[in-house]
């Protein structure tokens, strides 16, 4: 397939938005007729494979940049994307030029076409996309892959890999509809990604979680490693750009290591981060620690788009893409530990699947005017419907309803302007990874901001 003169990416976006599926269909029967015409490029490396509601994408941003660090080529699989599908699939840390992304496209769709024909469903956007990262890694080759799940773990396509590592980030409510409506029912989904044989470094979990958890790990024989017992965050400070903390390792302590990202949560991403590598690597069972170093090197450089990142100044707009009750939960507690707001406007856009006043309500104490939003995507909640739920959540005072993502911001960013002269105001744009992405592409590019 050849695309000549074109936008390399054009006719890829175009093509797999066609592949959208119309229902969930539990198996993996396609995913592994489309890997087995490749040759199996999954078998060609060891991964390391997250699954969890809320943190699997900084995780495997830390995952893949402390491998890196340690001498790794490395390939990292992560969903969704901010603002370009190539995000999803990177080689050392970087994205696939588009045109790499169309080459590695026009080598998996005729063998997806095959695989239409002899199935009653066609290969998906998200199958497709699995079966060129594996490919990508493959033909690079990589050391070492880090793969994030796209949808719980048990059906997920991803779960072709027999990753040695299975990390399991905090379970909690989402995507009911899809994974069920209790967190015992979910977490049976998510845990359906540990096979015999993978260690499992496993974050604190409610009581229902963790008995799914320990249920399964047993049923297959893997061995568990657990956040606050085999590993955790020792202490933390906040810091000018982020925080510094000292991890227990699986191994060992490490101090004095910067992370320039906000929040407990990305303390405790970093501590999961750090046991996985060391558990992928074998070093809990010779002994050795990590050189400290390497990982003080690895942490200062990350960073996690998307997550409360700062992308304009004066006034700052943060951008984050909390989307159920526990990520705007965690994004509260970030801004108020390390921002010292005088006055906050939040630029929330939903998807109309969300438990949307769970999120408002986690919001509410640290915000202090709200304006309401869509985005781009069919999933999209009308900015009135939202806006009736933040009355009820904020008041009728504190929100207005602003129809373009556009106008929003621009409404927030000249109220946190104008509020300048009486204090420190801020704007965080948030509610969906749509809608972060799209504000993204607006304060980054075409606004020329600051970051």
């Amino acid at each position: 397939m050849s695309f000549g003169d074109e936008d390399p990416l054009a006719r890829v976006g175009k093509a797999l938005e066609e592949r959208f599926p119309t229902r969930m269909v539990p198996d993996l029967d396609r995913i592994a007729d489309l890997l087995d015409l490749l040759g199996d490029p999954q078998r060609a490396f060891p991964s390391i494979h997250i699954t969890g509601t809320n943190g699997k994408t900084s995780t495997a941003r830390m995952i893949d940049g402390l491998l890196r660090e340690l001498s790794l080529r490395t390939g990292r699989y992560t969903s969704p994307h901010l603002e370009s599908v190539t995000e999803r699939i990177s080689i050392d840390t970087e994205p696939l030029s588009p045109q790499r992304f169309a080459e590695i496209y026009a080598e998996v769709a005729p063998l997806a076409e095959l695989v239409d024909a002899r199935h009653p469903d066609r290969v998906t956007f998200f199958e497709i996309l699995t079966a060129m990262a594996f490919a990508a890694f493959a033909d690079a080759p990589v050391d070492a892959a880090v793969v994030e799940v796209g949808l719980g773990g048990r059906w997920d396509a991803t779960n072709v890999i027999n990753a040695p590592v299975a990390v399991m980030m905090p379970v909690s409510l989402d995507h009911v509809g899809i994974l069920g409506h209790s967190i015992e029912a979910i977490a049976g989904e998510k845990a359906g990604l540990i096979h015999a044989g993978a260690t499992v470094v496993n974050g604190v979990q409610t009581e229902a979680a963790a008995r799914v958890v320990v249920d399964r790990v047993a049923e297959v024989g893997a061995t568990l490693v657990n956040e606050g017992l085999d590993f955790g965050v020792r202490s933390r400070s906040v810091a000018l750009g982020g925080q510094v903390v000292e991890l227990q390792g699986l191994t060992g302590v490490y101090s004095e290591v910067f992370l320039p990202l906000y929040g407990e949560h990305q303390a405790r991403n970093a501590a999961m981060a750090l046991a996985a590598v060391e558990a992928f690597l074998g070093t809990p069972s010779r002994g050795e620690p990590i050189d400290p170093e390497l990982v003080r090197a690895a942490f200062a450089a990350v960073r996690s788009p998307g997550r409360i990142e700062v992308v304009r100044r004066s006034p700052t707009v943060l951008l984050d893409g909390a989307h159920n009750p526990a990520g705007a939960a965690a994004l509260a507690a970030a801004l108020d530990e390390a921002f010292s707001f005088d006055r906050l406007i939040a630029v929330v856009g939903m998807l109309d699947d969300k438990d949307t006043a769970g999120v408002l309500a986690e919001l509410e104490p640290v915000v202090t005017a709200l304006v309401v939003t869509t985005n781009g995507s069919p999933r999209a909640m009308p900015a009135a419907a939202l806006g009736e739920i933040a009355v009820e959540v904020f008041g009728e005072e504190r929100v207005r309803v602003v129809a373009r993502l556009d106008d929003a911001l621009d409404r927030a960013v000249a109220s946190a302007e104008a509020d300048a002269a009486f204090g420190g105001a801020g704007v965080v744009v948030t509610g969906s990874i749509v809608t972060v992405g799209e504000a993204r592409h607006l304060l980054r590019g075409s606004r020329g901001a600051r970051p």
